[in-house]
């Protein structure tokens, strides 16, 4: 890692300036934009893919050069696809289920809750669920699993809506979500109103480690806004009064 040559901006953790360079891969276009063929031609925007790191929260970013609308209303990547992650989905449910005691008086929610294919093994124990998912050409399969959803972003704002409403969750689940959210702390803060006083959040993330060991830099793009180290994540929950 080397000092870049100017500011990376604010951290979207701590608000530290950053100044610490780890990787630049120049100028890409947006993920999740497929052109037709007619479109083959046309001129294509595209956006600086540099990393940065927080020299005081350590947590590794990128710019938020493109907006959560441009890349999650209609989304190209349904969850369901992947039998090895629908398996993992079970196991958690169940392991979730028994851990905790959850029952016909229990909410299970889930933020970018994709196509129900989590939420869905709670349905089928008949435990109340709760999707939150912004794009809606997933939300309308999950739906028809039987999970109710709410195509909105979550963030605070939503939650306290929520919250309002009565909602509040025994189990807050979170996976391979944080990475697409360019405002880490409206969404970890909406994460502490949803959650019931006794409730417990669950979170999953791909590991800054891998990352570097295994040199994945092809899982650097537009959509990811953060990569997470478990010291990162930690400092970012404290911040907000959870453990």
């Amino acid at each position: 890692m080397e000092l870049g040559t100017r500011s990376g901006g604010p951290c979207r953790a701590c608000g530290h300036e950053l100044t610490r360079s780890v990787v630049d891969l120049g100028m890409h276009p947006p993920c999740q934009r497929f052109l037709t063929v007619d479109q083959a031609g046309d001129m294509e925007p595209f956006y600086p893919l540099r990393v940065w790191v927080c020299d005081t929260c350590w947590l590794v970013q990128i710019g938020a050069h493109v907006a959560p609308e441009e890349i999650f209303v209609e989304y190209a990547y349904f969850s369901s696809f992947s039998d090895a992650w629908l398996a993992h989905a079970k196991k958690y449910a169940d392991d979730m289920t028994e851990r905790f005691g959850l029952g016909a008086d229990s909410l299970v929610v889930e933020v970018a809750s994709n196509d129900g294919y989590m939420l869905q093994w709670f349905v089928e124990k008949q435990i109340p669920v709760l999707g939150i998912e912004p794009a809606k050409n997933t939300a309308e399969i999950a739906e028809k699993k039987g999970v109710r959803t709410i195509t909105e972003f979550f963030d605070r704002g939503l939650a306290q809506q929520l919250r309002d409403e009565g909602v509040r969750a025994n189990l807050l689940a979170g996976k391979n979500v944080m990475a697409q959210i360019p405002n880490l702390n409206s969404f970890v803060g909406g994460l502490k109103l949803l959650l019931a006083d006794d409730g417990v959040i669950t979170i999953e993330f791909p590991h800054l480690q891998r990352l570097i060991e295994g040199n994945q830099f092809d899982t650097i793009y537009h959509e990811h806004y953060s990569y997470f180290s478990l010291y990162a994540t930690e400092r970012l929950f404290a911040s907000h009064g959870l453990v």
